[in-house]
């Protein structure tokens, strides 16, 4: 079984639909039960909107304890806020997280431009290439520089580079792309990715970290 976190954020229906086309058969649930996410035998962290909101429902669900025991053992998959949260701190209502890795979440600047001087809006919403920063086994079959889809106004910056698996540009380089033991988070949306995210999503399906 693959649960989905149901915590009341998050664009559940795509993930769930994506995430059934390519289960092989698996069970896909979508859950706010922590009983339902600790026998699943992989877990899904999909999230939108805003970092206070984002923890404070997790808290009102009563998920906090049943995320860090998913992240901690077995196969997990971060989206979005799914991503961002996991880190310690997000400068987006001055959150503390949950804390299962080491950085903080910053806003980008107020006035980007990329190089020929033309204004960036924020939030980065849109197709984006994404490098490979290190090999992992959710980037197979996924060309380096593949485009996947982005809708954020916050990026992770990690204390352990070590951790990151890729990067995007909005106009300079950020983190879009975690990896660390069973967990692998994303900024971009997968389920929202046409081809290259179905095959992140059929990836990390078979994933046996």
């Amino acid at each position: 079984m693959i649960a989905v976190v149901d915590y009341g954020m998050g664009n559940l229906h795509s993930v769930a639909k994506a995430l059934e086309h390519v289960a092989d058969g698996q069970t896909v649930v979508v859950s706010s039960d922590p009983a339902v996410l600790a026998q699943a035998q992989r877990v899904v962290f999909p999230g939108q909107g805003a970092a206070p909101d984002c923890m404070r429902a997790i808290d009102a669900h009563g998920l906090r304890k049943a995320i860090q025991a998913a992240a901690e053992t077995k196969p997990f998959l971060g989206i979005c806020m799914g991503l961002q949260v996991l880190f310690a701190h997000s400068a987006e209502g001055n959150t503390a997280c949950l804390g299962l890795f080491d950085g903080v979440v910053q806003r980008f600047a107020p006035a980007l431009h990329d190089a020929a001087g033309a204004r960036l809006k924020v939030p980065h919403m849109g197709w984006n290439n994404v490098r490979q920063t290190a090999a992992h086994a959710l980037w197979e079959g996924i060309p380096d520089g593949e485009r996947f889809y982005f809708v954020h106004s916050y990026f992770v910056v990690p204390q352990d580079r070590s951790i990151v698996a890729g990067e995007s540009d909005y106009p300079t380089p950020f983190t879009c792309a975690v990896a660390r033991d069973n967990r692998f988070a994303v900024q971009f949306h997968p389920e929202k990715s046409a081809a290259a995210g179905l095959r992140l999503l059929q990836n990390f399906v078979t994933w046996q970290p």
